[in-house]
């Protein structure tokens, strides 16, 4: 069993239409692991790739953020891009759930609907039950090949740009987000490429020097004062 079966499981016994689980740490970018369909998939990548949705918050909050309606106004808000992002893919709600044992947080469970609604409270305690489970089994699978293999290229990827761009690594993680957003790729993808040397981002281009005020004043007589 693995955090997919979780996902599909937390789809059979809840009133939501998909899960998927994004890996997250302090220290690395966060790597989507699984989604039970198309929708959820693509949720677990925007999040990452724009740097903000109710995955995020959950994680940095370490507490479930439930967003009944991505349409609200609170939540326009909150995520003034993801949200309209989320819907047109095809989400109406979205529930996030840290994977969380003690000071130990090794992702995130989203749950989505594809129209607007809420989950009672049995349905938030199965929903948390479920988050349980896949966290022990992610602990328990933290080295899967698949999951490194993923995890090595954005990190493999976002070290290459450090050296073509002249950054640190967490600018070089920035930029390869936003290029993947301006381009409206996956983030994995734009990785792979850059990896494989397909893609080469630029530096940003040096600002032109300020213009001197006065080309014919001398410099004689000036002082600090």
């Amino acid at each position: 069993m693995g955090v997919v079966d979780v996902c599909a499981a937390a789809v059979a016994a809840l009133p939501v239409s998909g899960a998927g689980v994004s890996a997250m740490s302090p220290a690395t970018a966060g790597h989507p692991l699984c989604g039970t369909d198309e929708t959820s998939r693509r949720l677990e990548e925007l999040q990452l790739t724009l740097g903000e949705g109710p995955c995020l918050d959950a994680h940095a909050l370490g507490m479930a953020v439930l967003t009944p309606d991505l349409d609200s106004g609170d939540a326009q808000t909150r995520w003034p891009v993801f949200a309209p992002a989320a819907a047109d893919a095809g989400a109406g709600a979205v529930f996030a759930f840290p994977l969380q044992i003690g000071a130990i947080s090794p992702g995130v469970l989203d749950l989505y609907r594809r129209e607007p609604g809420t989950l009672d409270a049995e349905q938030l305690a199965d929903a948390m039950a479920f988050a349980d489970t896949a966290t022990l089994l992610l602990l328990g699978t933290r080295t899967d090949t698949e999951l490194g293999g993923y995890r090595a290229e954005i990190d493999q990827a976002t070290g290459m740009l450090t050296e073509q761009l002249g950054v640190g690594i967490e600018e070089a993680f920035v930029r390869l987000r936003a290029y993947a957003y301006a381009d409206g790729r996956r983030l994995a993808e734009v990785a792979a490429d850059v990896v494989a040397r397909r893609l080469r981002l630029s530096p940003d281009p040096a600002p032109d020097p300020a213009p001197d005020p006065d080309p014919d004043s001398s410099t004689e007589g000036v002082h600090d004062g």
